[in-house]
Formats: structure tokens, C-alpha cells, sequence
């Protein structure tokens, strides 16, 4: 276990700092160099814009990639993924820019952004399920939370790197070439992850299926489509407070407030660091306590936490910036730690790597991908506190507390004791609870 999931954290860590530089290239950078024609707020628009399209292509990377890993296993997802994203990361670091030539700049920047949604589309269900699927049940979420710690590593990563060059670089340098650098060094970063992704062996509950789902995802869609939304409407306040802390606010304090960009990434990365860092302990509750109450406890403290969060932003300082952000990473690490054992035992194993992935990745389309565009919008005539970001955000964390209130447990209840009646009423609630999610009561 302890090997399987360093190499699923060092996967995600991976394929999320190729995600998560691009999303600081388009609050810093990509505005002015790839539409430079447009004024300053639409150019932030359009760059948000190209980051939107990663999340856009997640979902379909999702359906072909869970098909592999539902018909032929989730080992391969995991390569296959990781190269399809570091060659598009690495490739958008080579891209000329809208001075050199025009129209083509932006429009191979879509493309590169695509691709990038769509290998990290197929991440995710491979690198949870392989986990999850070797852990013992009682520590199931423990094991599977470590490629969730994934994300926050990439993210210290990419944000490091650019912090390190912006400080070193003038802001020409930086403008010039130096964003540049973090898309490179994604390809450094796939030697290590292919490394230790070779010798990982296939998920036992995989081998175990004997007739694997023909087309997975007309499985999902007919038998457990309510499913699907239900996981998609909860996850969506998470991506949308990870985004709005780490890509949205950047991009907001820099320009409208004037904090320098070093101020900004600190307290950033800050609050991420006590994030990853509380992961493993969130997850560890909910193997106590269950999936689903952490989920609403999550979802209840994003939703008075937005507030204030945008008044603590507004006032451009480090300190209660740094507190604003805290708050919401530690709303979010209540939900996203338990998801990855949550969502999989929502799903029977035949379709396990489709739906799983569909769903979280769904939840990214409605939280990540708007958020930062509709933040940037409700901003454009709002004073220093941006009233209106607060709103949005209050409305998409009581959404997801609702979809999460209409969903069933599914934490593993521990084995009864063979002859008595608190033996037969355990057995009886799993087997009821099991045939609600869709799953085997021994999984």
C-alpha cells in the first residue's frame, strides 16, 4: 500500500502541476501575450477562457479513458494519461505568441488546453481506483486520500516555480520567456512519474470482474445517471473554492488590488500547504465517521465561510488574505478528502472507472471552468470587496450540500458477528445500503 500510493501521489502531483502552471500563466501572463488586442479585463476573460477548455475536455477524457480502464484495466490508464498531458504541457511552453503569429497563438493554445483536459480527464479514475481498490475497506479512505494530496503538491510545484522565476526574472524576462520554464520542466517531472508507474501492479478487484461492461458508459448513463449529476452538483463547490483561491483571486489582487505578485502566491501556496498537509487526517475521519457527513460538514462551512472570504481578499493584506484562504482550503479538504473513497463505492467495479470519473470530472465543468470566468465578470464594477464572488460562491456550496444530502453512505460497515440480532441487522442495513449505490455488500 505504502508504494502503491506514492506512486498514485506522485502521478497526480504530476498531471496537476501541468494543470495547475497553466491556470497561474492565465491570471499572470497569457492575457497580454495571446490577446493583446483586447483591453485589459477582456484579456483576462479570454485567458480564463482557454484555462475553461481543460475542464471542458476533462469529461471526455473521462469516457474514454474509464472505458479503457473498465474493459481493460486501470493500470494503462495511468501511463496513457500521463504522457497525453506532459506532451500538451510541454508543448504549450514552445507555443510563439500573438506578436509572432496572430490569430494561430490563441487558437493552438485551445487546442494544447484540450488535451490537457483530456488526459487529466483519465488521472484521476485510474490513479483513485488502483488505490482504493487495494486498500483494506476500513482504511480505504486513508489509502485512497493520497492521490488527493496529489493535487496540492503540483500545485506548490507550479507555484513555486513560477514564484522562484518571478522574483529572480524582471518583468520583462519574465514576459519573454520566463513563464515559459514551468511548462518545460513537466517533462523532467513524467521521467519520475513513469518510473514509478511501471512496475505498479493491476487493481485485484479488476482481475476479479468476469464480465467487464461492453460500453460502460451507456451502463451509466441508462442505470445510474441520477448518480452522476447528484456527485457532479456536490463536487462542484470544491473546484469551485480551489479555483477561486488559487487562479481567480491571483489574477483579481494583482490587478485590481495592486498586491505584488510574490504577496500573492505566498499566501496562496500558504493555505495549500495546510490543506495537502490535512488530508490524510480528513480522510481518516471519514473511515470513522463516514463519507457522506463529512461531505455536508464541508459544504455547510464553504457556505458561510464566502462572505468572509471576499472581505478578508478586499483588504489586500497579507495576513487576512493568507486567513481567507485557510478558511476556505480547510472547507474544501473536509469534502475532496473523503471523495476518492466516496465516489468508487458509489459505483459496482464494471463501471466503476467510467462513472466515478464522469462524475468528478462533470464537477469540475460546473465549478472550475465558470468559476474564475464568473468571478472576473461580477467583478467588473464592484469596489475592493467583491460582494457579488461571495454571492455566487454561497449559491454553489448550498447546491452541493443538497446534492450531497440526497446521497447514501457508503463508508464499510465492519464484519457482523455470525448468530446475533446485531449481526442480522448489520448485515441487513449493508446489504440495503449496497443495493442503493449499486455495489456488492462485500466491496
Amino acid at each position: 500500500m505504502p508504494r502503491l500510493a506514492a506512486a498514485s501521489l506522485a502521478g497526480t502531483a504530476i498531471e496537476f502541476y501541468d494543470f495547475f502552471v497553466y491556470g497561474t500563466a492565465a491570471a499572470l501572463v497569457l492575457g497580454p501575450l495571446f490577446f493583446p488586442t483586447f483591453s485589459p479585463l477582456a484579456g483576462t476573460l479570454a485567458a480564463f477562457a482557454t484555462f475553461g477548455v481543460g475542464f471542458l475536455a476533462r469529461p471526455l477524457g473521462s469516457v474514454v479513458f474509464g472505458h479503457v480502464g473498465d474493459r481493460r484495466g486501470r493500470r494503462p490508464v495511468l501511463v496513457v494519461s500521463l504522457l497525453l498531458t506532459v506532451a500538451s504541457t510541454v508543448a504549450v511552453g514552445c507555443v510563439p505568441t500573438y506578436g509572432s503569429i496572430g490569430v494561430a497563438a490563441p487558437v493552438l493554445l485551445l487546442v494544447l488546453r484540450f488535451l490537457q483536459g483530456l488526459g487529466l480527464g483519465g488521472e484521476w479514475g485510474g490513479a483513485v481506483l488502483l488505490t482504493a481498490e487495494h486498500a483494506p475497506a476500513g482504511r480505504r479512505g486513508l489509502w485512497s486520500s493520497f492521490p488527493q494530496v496529489g493535487p496540492a503538491v503540483g500545485f506548490l510545484l507550479a507555484n513555486g516555480l513560477v514564484l522562484a522565476l518571478s522574483t529572480t526574472l524582471t518583468a520583462e524576462q519574465f514576459a519573454r520567456w520566463g513563464w515559459r520554464v514551468p511548462f518545460w520542466a513537466a517533462g523532467v517531472l513524467a521521467a519520475l512519474g513513469l518510473w514509478l508507474r511501471s512496475s505498479l501492479p493491476e487493481s485485484p478487484r479488476f482481475l476479479e470482474i468476469e464480465a467487464p461492461a461492453r460500453v460502460p458508459l451507456a451502463e451509466v448513463v441508462r442505470f445510474h445517471w441520477r448518480l452522476v449529476l447528484l456527485t457532479a452538483g456536490g463536487l462542484a463547490v470544491g473546484y469551485a473554492i480551489f479555483y477561486t483561491v488559487t487562479t481567480w483571486s491571483l489574477a483579481y489582487a494583482t490587478e485590481r488590488l495592486g498586491v505584488s505578485r510574490t504577496v500573492m502566491l505566498t499566501c496562496i501556496m500558504a493555505a495549500v500547504v495546510v490543506k495537502g498537509a490535512l488530508t490524510p487526517v480528513a480522510a481518516l475521519l471519514g473511515d470513522r465517521y463516514g463519507r457522506r457527513p463529512l461531505c455536508l460538514v464541508g459544504c455547510a462551512a464553504a457556505a458561510l465561510w464566502m462572505f468572509p472570504l471576499v472581505v478578508l481578499l478586499g483588504t489586500g493584506e497579507p495576513m487576512p488574505m493568507f486567513l481567507g484562504f485557510l478558511g476556505a482550503m480547510l472547507a474544501f479538504v473536509t469534502m475532496f478528502a473523503v471523495v476518492a473513497a466516496y465516489l468508487p463505492e458509489l459505483y459496482e467495479p464494471r463501471i466503476r472507472c467510467t462513472g466515478a470519473a464522469v462524475g468528478y470530472n462533470l464537477g469540475g465543468v460546473l465549478g472550475g471552468a465558470l468559476t474564475p470566468l464568473a468571478a472576473t465578470a461580477l467583478t467588473e464594477h464592484s469596489g475592493r470587496v467583491p460582494w457579488g464572488v461571495g454571492a455566487y460562491l454561497t449559491g454553489i456550496a448550498l447546491l452541493s450540500l443538497g446534492c450531497f444530502a440526497l446521497l447514501p453512505e457508503t463508508r464499510p460497515v465492519p464484519p457482523p458477528k455470525a448468530g446475533t440480532a446485531e449481526g442480522a441487522e448489520t448485515a441487513a442495513a449493508a446489504t440495503a445500503r449496497a443495493g442503493a449505490v449499486g455495489t456488492a455488500p462485500s466491496d
